[in-house]
């Protein structure tokens, strides 16, 4: 093979932020910050301290390949320690801070980190687990020297704003290796313990890239993007690094996510779209609903994390005139997959024509292979009907878990796919549909059921704000669906009128044996209905003696 005769130049994580500062020096990065207020600059004063916290970062001992730990909201100090660790070669460890401490402790244990930033509201947090955490010699509070604790437990606790002040905005990043690592996130553990995925600085490009040329017009110069999707969750899919790249200004709603206050943060800022997962957007359609509007420039809300139900995306299409576009992936993927991707002739339909196709998956994204094996271990044919595991493969996908050779052996098949764990089937014009999660389809005597099309169908019920399915034991079946509802505040759905609608729209033996009306629905870290929790709760539940299957 011919080898090219081009230059071998290393794509690093730091070269996005120097392109930010040169290109787009103004574009703004805007917080809402956890000490109260907004604080804002543009990509230039951004890498003026982050360059500042390199410094830092080297003088303080980290070494290239350490992993530096982060416990921090959305907000602009938590951007500038992804560029600052990995710059320096290090490892940004993102840890997400709604697990519960044991798990905080494994993780950070299992990692060896060396340094941990986080902010003010989880100083209580870090106190408590401190004394398990093996390997964190740097504790650093992510505020200035007027919001320090008089005292605190933790060894020679840092001020960040103190740390930055004494050093030289100056900093040369250093050339390494693209396949160095840069970033680490651990799954939320659902099943077993958290598990590690590595990523490298190649790796981040090339999701980067893939992204930005899948979907270009989601990243228009100037497009106002707020993550609410959390920088401690799949690298906030990806928006740290695609919005310098595309010039875009970043909107960090800091710590408080509540309706109310994205709505403000919105409205105030001029936001055209918001990227998060399904349970944050029904608490914005509430705000939308009781302000009588929507803020003014919002006009697209990119979901994933979960399926997004088919009557959310008609409700912000029909009464809202706002676009959604469905990402799915996994932290395993960097995350992205796959995306709503709308060829001529469906961009042309209307739009609650196309808001059918929104509520499926998307189209793989480029850098995104996909296959689907059946229960026999062939693969299945596009034909929108024949479903199976979904196995991905990509140069920013997961080769398998950091130290965790038998997770990574259950994972990996023989030819090198990820085995995602999900039950999907691909349309033959290339739209992914997610069945279910494999451990989430109920098994009703030869059928499987998909909790999915259930909730979907439930979730267009008048009454009901949300639901999810989930398999309890039955004598005959194996199993049968149980559905377990959550009012929406005033209304009052009767389980008659739950059933009639659901036997309008889903077959008689995907039907649920009983409706059980709770308060809330269990959330995992990631802001995902816990099904798991669910199963625990009802393992025991009796179902009436009703005609299924």
């Amino acid at each position: 093979m011919m080898r090219g005769m081009m230059m071998d130049r290393p794509m690093l994580v730091s070269s996005v932020i120097d392109y930010a500062a040169e290109v787009f020096p103004q574009v703004e990065v805007v917080s809402n910050t956890v000490e109260g207020g907004i604080h804002r600059y543009g990509y230039a004063q951004a890498r003026e301290r982050i360059g500042r916290l390199a410094n830092a970062l080297v003088g303080l001992g980290v070494k290239p390949g350490d992993r530096v730990a982060t416990l921090a909201w959305n907000g602009y100090r938590h951007f500038e320690l992804y560029f600052a660790i990995a710059g320096i070669g290090a490892v940004c460890h993102t840890i997400n801070p709604r697990l519960f401490p044991e798990q905080i402790t494994y993780i950070a244990n299992h990692a060896e980190d060396t340094a941990l930033f986080f902010d003010l509201t989880f100083l209580p947090l870090v106190e408590k687990v401190a004394p398990t955490l093996k390997t964190i010699k740097t504790y650093a509070l992510l505020t200035d020297r007027a919001h320090m604790p008089a005292s605190s437990t933790l060894p020679g606790l840092l001020c960040y704003e103190g740390l930055l002040s004494e050093m030289d905005a100056a900093f040369t990043w250093p050339e390494f290796d693209e396949n160095a690592a840069c970033a680490l996130c651990y799954t939320s553990g659902t099943t077993g313990e958290p598990k590690g995925v590595l990523y490298s600085n190649r790796s981040m490009m090339m999701h980067t890239f893939c992204l930005i040329a899948s979907r270009p017009d989601l990243f228009a110069y100037n497009k106002r993007i707020l993550p609410v999707v959390p920088l401690f969750h799949a690298n906030a899919w990806s928006l740290p690094y695609v919005t310098p790249v595309t010039g875009c200004p970043f909107i960090l709603p800091g710590a408080k996510l509540d309706g109310a206050t994205l709505w403000e943060l919105m409205e105030n800022e001029g936001v055209d779209a918001g990227w998060g997962v399904p349970t944050v957007w029904l608490g914005l359609i509430d705000e939308f609903k009781k302000r009588g509007r929507k803020p003014k420039n919002l006009k697209q809300i990119l979901s994933g994390g979960s399926a997004v139900p088919q009557a959310m995306i008609d409700t912000l299409t029909r009464d809202w005139d706002i676009e959604v576009t469905h990402g799915w992936g996994m932290t395993e993927m960097s995350p992205i997959g796959t995306i709503t991707l709308f060829r001529p002739d469906e961009q042309k339909l209307q739009p609650l024509e196309r808001a059918k196709l929104s509520a499926l998956q998307g189209r793989r994204m480029f850098g995104v292979d996909l296959k689907i094996v059946t229960e026999k271990g062939e693969i299945a044919p596009r034909d929108g009907e024949t479903s199976g595991e979904l196995f991905v493969r990509g140069p920013a996908v997961t080769s398998g878990y950091y130290n965790n050779a038998e997770a990574t052996k259950k994972q990996m098949d023989a030819e090198g796919w990820f085995g995602t764990g999900d039950v999907a089937k691909v349309t033959p014009d290339g739209w992914l549909v997610i069945v279910d999660r494999t451990k989430d389809l109920v098994k009703s005597g030869g059928e499987w059921i998909s909790s999915i099309d259930v909730e979907n169908a439930a979730l267009a019920v008048k009454g009901i704000a949300n639901c999810a399915v989930i398999g309890v034991p039955h004598p005959k079946w194996n199993e049968r669906p149980l559905l377990v509802v959550v009012k929406a505040p005033g209304a009052e759905p009767t389980k008659q009128e739950i059933m009639d609608v659901l036997g309008s729209k889903i077959a008689k033996w995907q039907m649920p044996d009983d409706v059980v009306f709770v308060d809330a629905l269990p959330m995992t870290a990631t802001g995902k209905i816990s099904k798991k929790d669910l199963r625990s709760k009802f393992a025991d539940f009796k179902l009436p003696d009703m005609a299924g299957g």
